[in-house]
This record gives C-alpha cells, structure tokens and sequence, in this order.
C-alpha cells in the first residue's frame, strides 16, 4: 500500500540501503500512509523488545506473574528487568550494578524474562508471545526464533497493527500500558547504545522514552512523551502521544551513522506531514 498523506514517508528511497518500507499509523488505528515493500520480513533486532515486554504484561494481568516479584540478581525485579535497571550486563549474565541504580541496556535481562515466564505459563516464550500478542492483533507474519531480546522477524504492516494496539490498547488494560510509557526509575543515567550517555536516560517498561535526550533517533520535533525502540538491524518504531500517531520503518541496513543522519531529519518531516 502506497499513500500520498503522509508524502516524506517516500524519502526512504534516499537512504543508503538494499530495502526499506515504512508506515504511519494514527491513535485510532488509520493508516495515515505507507511505502515500500511493507509485506516484506525483516529481522526485528532489538525492536523485538516492544514485542516481548508485552507478552510479558500480559502474563502480568493474567496472573502468571507479578512486577515487584523477584527475578535475575539478587534484589531485581520483573520490573528492573523490564526497565533495564536490574544491573545485568548488556549481553552476559553479569551483574554490573546494584538493582534500581544505574540504566544499563540489557539483552540479557530480557532473556531472563522469556524464561521467567516459560517457567511460569509452562509454554516457550516463542510460543506465548504468538498466543499473547502476535495471534491476537494479526501478526501473522511475525515469528520469534530466538532470544526475546533480538530476534523476531516481521513486517511493517504486522508492526502497524502492534502500534495500533499500543496506541488503543485490547489486550492489556490502558494503566497497564500507561505505567509502560512512563518513566520507571527516574532520573537513572546511562548509555543509549550508538547515542551515547544520556542523563537521565529514561525508560519505561519495554519502551525507551525520548524525554530531552540530545542526540536521539527520533525527531528534534518529537514530543518529550514520545517513546518507542530502535533495532541494529536498522529498524524502528515510535509512538508519539502528543502527535496521536505511530511510525514503523524497516530496513535491511544495520544500524550505523547513515541512520543517525537520515532517521531525525525523517521523523522531523512526518510530524509536519501529520500537523498539516
């Protein structure tokens, strides 16, 4: 689907990769516009945690288990975990800080998660996510193969009907979603990864949220509420409360600094295509 109402999304034919295809999806889930092969599987990266965070809040409301309970280092929580406070280094099982003192960005943690709720529904992370969120919403061409922190492969379109869901919640309940937006642990400092230290350097519970980061992959023109992840495969996705709209943007390109260039300017022009 190609759509003229949001016309910078064509500007992806500039950037310097093999493919891309990007969307933008309105709060009540209209899809303000599209370009590119947005059928097309790419390889998530890290935009993979979005995905996994809200499996793990399902399990969450459905009882399976509880935020404040203990999982990974000793004094951490499902809800350190989510917000990448529980001091687990970026890819060992290494703990590198007290839980609830410094951000540091974990692949791992999210590992512990998949297991901590395989462990506790007594069904494979791949598995509960598909039945949690992906089944649910239509995502019928997003598969996990892998760790939650990393490896799910979709497409724009199933990734459009994930914004939407964010943006107008069914399957959770919209506190739940709120508390997912909003800053856990404020004012922690840390490394934004390819962005550098940020103080503070906010998170939600599985969602980065822009705050005042300087630099930053989204807009200089995003909202402050904004929140969302990016992936080093060259992915993102966004949503900006304040705008009431979403974006997806795939590519096949990792993540470097041809993406730090292009990514701001991009988001900058999409807002005003959604202000006019």
């Amino acid at each position: 689907m190609e759509s003229s109402s949001v016309p910078s999304l064509a500007t992806i034919e500039n950037w310097p990769v093999p493919a891309a295809a990007a969307a933008v999806v309105r709060a009540d889930g209209t899809v303000a516009g599209s370009h590119g092969p947005t059928g097309h599987r790419f390889p998530l990266a890290s935009v993979t945690k979005p995905l996994a965070a809200y499996a793990v809040l399902v399990a969450y409301e459905e009882g399976a288990i509880d935020l404040d309970e203990p999982a990974g280092p000793e004094g951490a929580t499902v809800r350190h975990l989510l917000a990448h406070t529980s001091g687990l280094a970026f890819d060992e099982n290494r703990v590198q800080a007290a839980p609830g003192t410094r951000r540091i960005y974990s692949n791992t943690g999210f590992e512990v998660l998949g297991d901590l709720i395989a462990k506790a529904t007594d069904i494979p992370f791949a598995d509960y996510l598909h039945q949690a969120v992906l089944e649910p919403l239509g995502m019928a061409s997003t598969s996990l193969d892998g760790s939650p922190a990393k490896d799910a492969v979709s497409t724009v379109d199933d990734l459009v009907r994930f914004a939407a869901e964010v943006q107008a919640p069914r399957l959770l309940d919209a506190r739940t979603v709120l508390d997912a937006m909003t800053v856990t642990y404020p004012g922690l400092t840390g490394i934004l990864p390819g962005y550098g230290h940020q103080r503070p350097n906010d998170w939600g519970l599985g969602f980065e949220i822009r705050g005042d980061k300087v630099p930053h992959w989204t807009g200089t023109t995003s909202s402050p509420r904004t929140f969302g992840h990016f992936g080093q495969s060259g992915t993102f996705l966004w949503i900006d409360p304040d705008a009431r709209a979403a974006c997806v943007a795939l590519t096949d390109r990792a993540f470097g600094p041809w993406a730090i260039e292009a990514w701001t300017p991009f988001t900058d022009a999409v807002l005003a295509d959604l202000r006019r």
